[in-house]
């Protein structure tokens, strides 16, 4: 059986407020005819297909158009909720989205109500183990769903989902293929960058021994970074399709093939994908910025700059860079200068004010000086005029 894996859509995410709508549409495109064109079984999507619990219309629309280009050819299509999806969204629509051979696991469920599915596919039959984003909030009850009793309800997070792994995979048989479907922080995986900090953080952590040696292969979804980690068994990220900020840089986006059998090791083959725009960061003066954006292509950039502050240099940068979506200063290395007082500013006037302000701040400008005089003046006026 050829499975792909593909996870962290997060479409509806938008780069400093430009959104990357078309570029979403391009890439799950890409991604359906890289299933088609290399004959795919199965297709594996981790979670986060959404950015937000609370997705735009058109967000929707490319969620579920890229959902039914990857069900073409009655092609079965797995689908667990990610840490950014609503469940509830997701399990609403999950009756018209079966009638599409789209399978979505919005909450966890015992092994024979959905939360084992059986695949015929590729002449191999395959059990599919689906755990969706585990909430600390809702694990518990999970947990006692699966273990049928209320012991140890103040356990450790991770000892819970090691539970509920086990429950989904107890049943996996030497005649199938075994495949564990989750989106979980595990233990040793890199973040990619962009990662919502509050479900990566030690407390949201799942050791890897939790997946058993009977798993041929375990799809993960919640790092954006495509990796391998070592455990039991064979334990992959395929991360983001899209590099989606700039702490991102280094990802190199991918789905994974995986060709598989029963009772052997799994084969996993990276697949790049191109169709989405790279991020890159240039530092440097305004002058060896422009230079280095020269091979840049329509990648989106942020600018870093090691100039003075002007009044209308983010301006400037963007009239000779448009695909510069960050403009920001350099930190100053300097030690900060000792802390005025009151007193030092007694009976000195708005324009002297104003004036050290910007020295103190290298943003040292005689055209917002001028503009700052006029506004004063135009303040003084009103209040002469308002005066008996």
């Amino acid at each position: 059986m050829r499975v792909l894996h593909t996870s962290d859509w997060h479409v509806g995410k938008a780069l400093r407020g430009r959104s990357r709508a078309a570029e979403h549409e391009a890439v799950l495109a890409e991604i359906a005819h890289v299933a088609t064109r290399n004959a795919v079984d199965l297709v594996i999507v981790a979670g986060d297909l959404f950015d937000s619990a609370t997705p735009s219309p058109e967000s929707e629309r490319i969620v579920y158009r890229g959902l039914l280009d990857l069900a073409e050819d009655a092609r079965p299509v797995l689908v667990v909720a990610g840490n950014h999806d609503s469940a509830q969204r997701l399990g609403a629509v999950a009756p018209l989205s079966e009638a599409s051979g789209i399978r979505v696991a919005s909450a966890v469920r015992p092994p024979d109500d959905g939360g084992v599915v059986e695949i015929v596919a590729g002449g191999e039959r395959a059990q599919v183990a689906l755990l969706p984003f585990p909430s600390q909030r809702y694990v518990v009850t999970a947990d006692l769903l699966l273990s049928g009793d209320a012991a140890d309800a103040h356990a450790a997070y991770a000892d819970r989902v090691v539970r509920i792994v086990r429950a989904l995979t107890e049943g996996f048989r030497a005649d199938t293929i075994n495949l564990v479907v989750a989106h979980l922080m595990v233990m040793g995986g890199t973040m990619g960058g962009g990662e919502r900090s509050a479900h990566t953080i030690f407390d949201y952590w799942v050791p890897a021994t939790a997946f058993p040696a009977a798993a041929q292969y375990v799809a993960l979804g919640h790092l954006h970074r495509c990796q391998q980690l070592a455990g039991p068994a064979p334990l992959h990220y395929c991360g983001s399709p899209l590099q989606l900020d700039f702490g991102e840089t280094a990802n190199e986006p991918v789905v994974n093939l995986v060709d598989v059998r029963p009772g052997l090791p799994a084969d996993v083959r990276p697949v790049a994908l191109i169709a989405g725009r790279r991020l890159r960061t240039l530092r440097g003066t305004l002058a060896d910025v422009v230079s280095g954006a020269q091979g840049a292509a329509d990648d989106h950039l942020r600018v870093i700059l090691d100039e003075s502050a002007r009044a209308g240099l983010a301006d400037e940068v963007r009239s000779q860079l448009p695909n510069a979506v960050e403009v920001v200063l350099a930190p100053r290395d300097d030690a900060e200068a000792p802390a005025k007082s009151d007193a030092d500013r007694l009976g000195r006037t708005p324009h002297e004010l104003v004036a050290e302000y910007l020295d103190e701040n290298d943003a040292h400008d005689e055209r917002v000086i001028a503009l700052f005089d006029e506004l004063v003046e135009g303040l003084m006026d009103d209040v002469r005029e308002a005066s008996p």
